[in-house]
């Protein structure tokens, strides 16, 4: 009877030692396989930033492009005689302030972004699509800003339009009042 008891406490130990190697072994294996996952992530994050960077320069090189190309073109447009005239009030007006057409126009081509989507895969599409989208809807929240900025100053402007009138029939009436007093007798 001594004998059985040492064999199987001995047995049940070397179970449970042989279950306690299988669990280091599973927790070596999950924690390598974490590193893995990890060292991939960081390896995608670091092409996708690569990717990033990339397509800026050269969204900014295809912006570059075609203001060089514009450029070419309204000075080959100019250099015909016909418009020799026209090239002196254009050298006259680059002194002074651009016209409002102007300035619009040159916000809007510098915040046009071309759109090459021929080559870019459902994934690229799709990040180029939620850039779009992010886009779009931070220059909506600077319209609504610049709405609301707009309606302050018009109500600013409302206001202090109506203290000068205020202010201007207040001394009227009291240089007109004080006239009136030995004539009529009666005060406005």
């Amino acid at each position: 009877m001594g004998k059985t008891l040492i064999e199987v406490h001995f047995s049940s130990r070397q179970k449970e030692e042989e279950e306690l190697i299988a669990l280091r072994n599973r927790i070596e294996r999950r924690r390598s396989d974490r590193a893995e996952q990890q060292r991939v992530r960081a390896e995608q994050e670091r092409e996708r930033q690569a990717r990033l960077t990339e397509e800026r320069v050269r969204r900014e090189e295809e912006a570059a492009k075609l203001r060089a190309e514009e450029d070419a073109k309204k000075k080959k447009i100019f250099s015909n005689k016909s418009f020799g005239g026209y090239l002196q009030k254009v050298d006259q007006k680059k002194g002074k302030k651009l016209t409002a057409r102007e300035e619009k126009k040159k916000a809007l081509m510098e915040r046009r972004k071309p759109l090459n989507i021929d080559h870019l895969t459902q994934e690229k599409l799709a990040e180029k699509a939620q850039d779009l989208w992010q886009w779009l809807h931070q220059l909506h929240a600077e319209k609504f800003e610049l709405a609301e900025k707009l309606k302050r100053q018009k109500y600013d402007i409302y206001v202090l339009r109506n203290r000068v009138s205020d202010h201007q029939r207040g001394s009227k009436a009291s240089k007109t009042s004080r006239g009136a007093k030995g004539k009529s007798g009666s005060w406005k």
